[in-house]
């Protein structure tokens, strides 16, 4: 199978948050049309691929991506227009032997990766397959993951006093990716309920979970299994289980991490974070620690590793080589997964073999600023990985992945839940 990409198009579009991002089209030989649209992080690792952002004031705050736009439509056109590429990985090449930097920074991660994300799209189609199917890896067997719901947000996705950034719900339980959804969507009707009777806000974030003027993590474990509870679930590993992310980068500051205006050492974060998984039925913690922090991320994976999964995302970066590292060290048990954390498909799918390779599990995830494309559902599907984050389930860009998974399960039978 030959791909002959006829012509590049990219024009500056609008993310969920109102922000400029970078959608794709891509134009095959036979004139049929592939489409992908970035994602776009608040909570960023320092090692991440680089977005290429305009820096003019007066558009967009500085934010625009003509830049971006232009690198594609010119040197990215006309460096993949009229060869032929028998695969993804010869279409990523090119792209980051052009581009010419470890990190993208030239051309941009935000134009490099959309036209990853649409090359695979042709290729699938090209092919006359799914494109989850066409995503799988040699090793991979597909799998329906379990989708976690983030249902109150704090830190950089809310204008809140909550440090931590994310909390989510986790429907382990549940015997289907229907039935999960469904738990997902009672459970969170369920807290915004709970929410107002205690006069909170129900205002949302960025991930469209809620975000209450409430000051401490511990306050908003209580409200979660108060929720799931008045929802008629169980609350546990064989119901609901509840998932961290603390994006504890953003709250690290000179030595140490300050929540709730507490000031708190490495260890200090692991007692605490130890406190939580004895009282509540949390069963993963994302960037518990900051991203710097190794030696407090190799304690906390000896203390809580062998009952918690430890999620690495600033601290990785979907970056093959920090991956190893990790693994290495020892440092976390499981990965957060981001395209455009890395910029293409092909490095994201061998930062999940390693992964995979190592016995570590993975999360696949979406970003703050999102698009309606539903690209790392079928990713989430296709490397068999077993998990996805992409929001609460509310507002539309967010719902597209958890429902592009319904029309999956729907299609024919794929198991579902934790590998």
């Amino acid at each position: 199978m030959t791909l002959t990409i006829a012509g590049l198009k990219a024009v500056e579009v609008l993310d969920s948050r109102g922000r400029p991002t970078v959608a794709v089209t891509l134009r095959l030989a036979d004139g049929r049309t592939v489409r992908a649209g970035v994602p776009s992080g608040a909570s960023t690792g320092s090692r991440e691929a680089v977005e290429l952002r305009d820096g003019d004031p007066h558009r967009y705050s500085g934010q625009g991506v003509l830049k971006a736009v232009a690198n594609l439509n010119g040197e990215i056109q006309d460096l993949l227009t009229g060869r032929h590429f028998t695969d993804l990985a010869a279409v990523d090449r090119a792209m980051i032997e052009a581009d010419g930097t470890n990190t993208k920074a030239r051309l941009g991660a935000n134009a490099v990766v959309g036209v990853s994300m649409a090359a695979a799209r042709a290729f699938a189609l090209l092919a006359d397959l799914p494109l989850w199917r066409f995503l799988t890896p040699a090793g991979a067997t597909p799998r329906l993951p379990v989708p976690h719901f983030n249902v109150v947000n704090g830190g950089m996705h809310a204008p809140n006093r909550l440090d931590f950034q994310e909390f989510m719900i986790a429907p382990l339980g549940a015997p289907s990716l229907a039935e999960a959804v469904r738990a997902g969507a009672e459970v969170y009707a369920a807290l915004r309920r709970r929410l107002s009777d205690k006069g909170f806000a129900t205002g949302l974030g960025d991930e469209g979970g809620f975000a209450p003027e409430i000051d401490t993590p511990e306050d908003v474990l209580s409200l979660l299994v108060d929720a799931v509870s008045d929802a008629g679930y169980r609350i546990g590993q064989d119901g609901i289980a509840i998932a961290l992310d603390p994006a504890a980068s953003e709250f690290y500051r000179e030595g140490h991490y300050h929540v709730a205006a507490e000031k708190l050492t490495s260890d200090d974060m692991i007692s605490r974070y130890e406190a939580m998984v004895d009282r509540y039925p949390v069963w993963s913690i994302e960037d518990g620690l900051a991203e710097g922090d190794w030696d407090g991320w190799i304690r906390l994976t000896e203390r809580l590793g062998p009952r918690t999964q430890l999620v690495g995302d600033d601290l990785l970066v979907t970056n093959p080589g920090i991956v190893a590292e990790a693994i290495g060290r020892r440092a976390a048990n499981a990965a957060l997964i981001k395209v455009n954390q890395i910029g293409t498909v092909t490095e994201t799918l061998e930062a999940m073999r390693l992964c995979r390779e190592a016995g570590w599990a993975q999360m696949v995830s979406h970003r703050s600023g999102e698009t309606e494309d539903t690209f790392i559902a079928d990713l989430a599907v296709a490397t068999g990985c077993g998990q996805l984050k992409t929001g609460a389930p509310a507002r539309g860009e967010r719902v597209a992945k958890y429902n592009r998974l319904i029309e999956i399960e729907a299609a024919g039978s794929r198991p579902y839940g934790l590998p």
